[in-house]
């Protein structure tokens, strides 16, 4: 793919001194880090290296990255690392796509209180699915399955919501066989809806008993006990969304349809169309209205604004596994899913996609094509200091 004309550092290098100064009410010290990391992403401030060609002698400098799990350049490395390693935990069956979705009437109390209604979204569609399928009615056996947390819509406004990827089918309690699905769409998306606004809801009953929810500003009339249990029967009044797609194939698919999902921040640089007089113009896709690409103009500080409500809290796991793919249940039950799949007729083979855990080379030699090799580490002192202006700006995260 092409280098971007326009990135996420360029608008932060251009407005994010007055957006700072401009903000200082709410920013804080992570908001800060986060645009600092992005600012000085692939600069001489993080450092580099000299890298050079085994074949002709050709040598460049590249700057580091700065592995900012926020940062729009940072996650293709990240995203290969964390696939490699997911080849061994593929099963030879179909998979599964389900979103859940919190409604828009909870997103400033998201905004507010994000490690407890992310976490709450968290186990709150986990354990839907796992008490769907363990019924018999529906599917009757154990599953397993990782989520991915998303906070974003295409227009960057809060849209919290969890993509879950599951393996059709799961293991019957028992555990002798392999039960497959009976539905096309893997589990029913009404029940799925109708337990998951439940539990998410009695989630936020217990939050509120135990005093762990704010209320800051405008949501102050909500930390009256009646006015909280109000606003709950509200969320009751319309189906709360849960989006299933039909299985879109198996282990030679689901990698690579991870990666759109996995490693992702709220904006990539590919979206952006133009920065200038103050103003950003980036693409976004319209759901509302048929999947319509659009446009979109915000000036600067609005931009940097809605960028910035998607920064997660510090050390929050946005990657989760559940059921039989639960790290603490894996070893034992990943190969007896392999087992009952080896006697079931017609099981896909599994097949090995060619990631490797090991990094790639991120480059080639623009003269000859042979793999640049790293050489001298430099410090950013260094790379100031120096006379010779870096040829080359490749990620080294």
């Amino acid at each position: 793919m092409s280098r971007p004309p326009f990135e996420v550092a360029d608008i932060v290098r251009a407005a994010g001194d007055t957006f700072r100064d401009k903000n200082r009410s709410w920013l804080t010290g992570l908001h800060r880090k986060v645009l600092s990391a992005i600012e000085q992403c692939r600069t001489a401030a993080l450092g580099g290296h000299k890298d050079r060609c085994p074949r002709c002698a050709y040598q460049a400098i590249s700057y580091n990255s700065c592995g900012n799990r926020h940062c729009p350049k940072c996650q293709t490395n990240a995203r290969d690392r964390w696939l490699a390693a997911r080849q061994r935990e593929l099963l030879p069956v179909p998979y599964v796509h389900v979103v859940f979705t919190l409604p828009h009437q909870l997103a400033s109390l998201t905004l507010y209180n994000k490690r407890l209604m992310y976490s709450l979204l968290f186990r709150a569609s986990a354990a839907t699915l796992l008490e769907v399928a363990a019924d018999p009615r529906h599917l009757g056996a154990d599953i397993g399955f990782l989520t991915v947390l998303h906070t974003w819509g295409q227009n960057l406004l809060a849209h919290p919501h969890v993509h879950c990827v599951i393996p059709a089918g799961g293991v019957s309690p028992d555990r002798r066989h392999w039960v497959h699905p009976r539905y096309r769409f893997f589990l029913p998306v009404r029940v799925l809806s109708r337990v998951f606004r439940g539990k998410f809801v009695a989630g936020l009953q217990h939050s509120f008993r135990h005093g762990e929810l704010r209320f800051p500003g405008a949501l102050q009339s909500l930390a009256h006990e009646k006015v909280f249990r109000s606003f709950l029967r509200t969320l009751f009044r319309h189906q709360w969304v849960v989006y299933a797609k039909p299985p879109f194939g198996g282990p030679q698919h689901v990698l690579h349809y991870l990666a759109r999902y996995t490693h992702r921040v709220a904006i990539s640089n590919h979206r952006l169309v133009s920065f200038a007089d103050g103003q950003v113009t980036f693409r976004w896709r319209d759901y509302a209205h048929g999947k319509k690409n659009r446009l979109m103009t915000l000036s600067s500080e609005e931009f940097l604004r809605r960028f910035l409500l998607h920064t997660l809290p510090r050390g929050f796991v946005r990657i989760r596994f559940f059921g039989f793919l639960a790290h603490r249940r894996r070893a034992e039950l990943l190969p007896l899913c392999r087992r009952l799949l080896e006697d079931t007729p017609h099981s896909p083979t599994p097949t090995t996609l060619g990631l490797s855990a090991e990094k790639v080379a991120a480059w080639a030699c623009p003269r000859c094509g042979a793999t640049l090799l790293i050489g001298e580490r430099l410090t950013a002192r260094q790379l100031q200091c120096g006379s010779r202006r870096p040829e080359v700006f490749a990620d080294t995260s």
